[in-house]
């Protein structure tokens, strides 16, 4: 798969833009388990070309975790588009717009999946950031703002007219908020049509090595993107990566190897941050693991991670988890390219 002229290759796997989540840190641990391109926390344009030193921050991108893409959002058109030239002096490899943020603080306003409700501006700034930067410039979305208003069919050719170079779809709408499950029947659909030509990305629901092969699969689309299911979990691009590649599970990683690699989150995290920022962040990460998912009682400890301030404070309670579950192991020199027998 491309987009211009940046080569993703065939099933690429994306890691998907999140607020507090996808800063640089946790962008590059993604990128080197396996994820063919990251993107960015999404960006305000009202606070962008305001200079807002927070959002300024989020356009701090590094060679090393290339491809990335950086996402905006806002309502206006002439704001998107000078936000939009900001951006293209940050030198991402994408920019690429959220028309699907459902959070009442931004689709409320009239930003984000809001602009669902109005295509007309939706389409609007679109062609105009298209026209002002020399960027590829691609869009997300959602399958509509409700049941009743699914309209991502329609909306798919005029977005493609517009200039952008490629579309991702969550598959669910801007009710739905994260509910229920992603309905990828339209993202098929939209794939299918004879006259779209720039590649389709789906995103929803993809928290398995197998549901990712069954969207390329069943839906043909050209790409995926990974959300939620990273959350204390960035080693399911190693796993997805393998199952597309080459057919069959990769052999389950250790109980310790990927504590390690929640250690290793921590570590990098505050490295970036400092250590109370850093922690702010990451405990929500491993607060949400898969990895104790089924530990009895684990309720408490789980609290615990939400309230830690320190890095003593969390390495104190991994030290707990692993000393009850995890046998002693010797140290793993390299975690990314550690293969277990």
């Amino acid at each position: 798969m491309r987009i211009r002229n940046i080569d993703l290759g065939e099933k690429p796997v994306l890691l998907a833009p999140m607020e507090d989540v996808t800063d640089p840190a946790f962008r590059l641990l993604c990128k080197e388990f396996g994820a063919d391109m990251v993107y960015t926390e999404f960006v305000s344009a009202d606070a962008l070309i305001r200079s807002v030193g927070k959002t300024l921050l989020k356009l701090n991108i590094s060679e090393r975790e290339r491809p990335v893409a950086i996402q905006i959002y806002g309502k206006d058109t002439d704001t998107m588009v000078e936000a939009a030239r900001i951006v293209e002096q940050a030198a991402p490899d994408i920019l690429d717009l959220n028309f699907g943020c459902p959070v009442k603080r931004v689709a409320g306003k009239g930003a984000g999946s809001g602009l669902l409700q109005n295509v007309p501006k939706l389409l609007e700034i679109t062609r105009a950031v298209v026209q002002a930067v020399k960027l590829p410039v691609t869009v997300k979305t959602r399958l509509g703002w409700d049941a009743d208003h699914r309209i991502i069919t329609e909306l798919a050719e005029p977005l493609q007219d517009c200039g952008i170079e490629a579309l991702t779809i969550h598959g669910r709408t801007r009710a739905q908020m994260y509910t229920g499950e992603a309905d990828w029947t339209l993202i098929g659909e939209v794939k299918r049509n004879p006259r779209i030509h720039i590649p389709i990305i789906g995103n929803g629901d993809i928290t398995t090595p197998q549901r990712a092969r069954q969207c390329f699969d069943d839906y043909g689309v050209d790409a995926i993107m990974v959300g939620r299911a990273s959350f204390g979990r960035p080693w399911i691009f190693k796993e997805i990566k393998h199952y597309l590649q080459a057919g069959e599970p990769l052999p389950e990683l250790s109980f310790g190897w990927r504590m390690d690699v929640l250690r290793r989150e921590i570590a990098d995290s505050v490295a970036l941050l400092g250590e109370r920022r850093g922690i702010l962040h990451v405990r929500r990460h491993l607060a949400a693991s898969p990895l104790f998912k089924g530990i009895p009682n684990f309720r408490e400890t789980r609290i615990a991670m939400l309230r830690s301030e320190t890095v003593a404070d969390l390495t104190r309670i991994l030290d707990d988890i692993a000393g009850r579950f995890c046998p002693p192991q010797a140290a793993v020199p390299d975690l990314l390219n550690f293969v277990e027998p």
